[in-house]
């Protein structure tokens, strides 16, 4: 019997808070976030992007920041001509979009509608690569976000768009999935084991 949409509705934010608790909850969470940190700055290495969008990392999700910190400066150590920049997520609330602003170590923040703190007052930047914050992740490329719907929307807006890269915790993966018709799967998903799709 095909289940309804109320049900699979509910399915999924039960799925969501399970993922949550245990990720809040994970031991050995330095340790992964070590070993993503270091996955994710090898797979940036040869990229020719000079802007890169990610996100102010809540809920205990992975901080991608560091590392592209890293790149960043690796960038202006090799006196590239190209400024490398980082943009994060600030959210339009009427559109339910979000656009990139210019983040760097220090940068003036402020809470956003939703009081995830965003750059003040920095320029908007439009990335080209952008690195997503998985809840869960599944075979295919598929992501489980919060139910929002925020990079849905703005993935079909951004022009160009962006290549899509997941992060996620190993134990962030969910193995029987059933994506929404909606569901635009990304183009990599990189956890503290490696890369995990596309699978090579």
């Amino acid at each position: 019997m095909e289940k309804s949409a109320e049900d699979k509705a509910r399915e999924r934010k039960a799925l969501r808070a399970a993922l949550l608790e245990a990720r809040l909850n994970l031991p050995d969470r330095q340790e992964r976030a070590r070993g993503l940190q270091q996955i994710m700055r090898i797979w940036l290495v040869g990229r020719t992007d000079t802007v890169i969008g990610a996100y102010w990392p809540i809920k205990g999700e992975f901080d991608p920041l560091p590392a592209l910190h890293r790149w960043k400066e690796d960038g202006e150590l090799q006196g590239e001509a190209t400024r490398k920049r980082i943009g994060l997520p600030v959210v339009d609330k009427v559109h339910k979009t979000l656009t990139f602003h210019a983040w760097y170590p220090g940068c003036p923040m402020e809470e956003d509608a939703y009081g995830i703190p965003k750059p003040k007052g920095t320029e908007v930047v439009v990335p080209t690569l952008l690195f997503v914050p998985c809840v869960g992740y599944a075979p295919g490329g598929y992501r489980l976000g919060y139910g929002g719907g925020f990079y849905d929307r703005t993935l079909a807006t951004l022009q160009p768009k962006p290549l899509t890269v997941g992060l996620g915790f190993g134990t962030a993966f969910i193995d029987d999935f059933e994506p929404e018709p909606h569901d635009v799967p990304l183009d990599a998903i990189l956890n503290d084991n490696g890369v995990v799709w596309p699978i090579k």
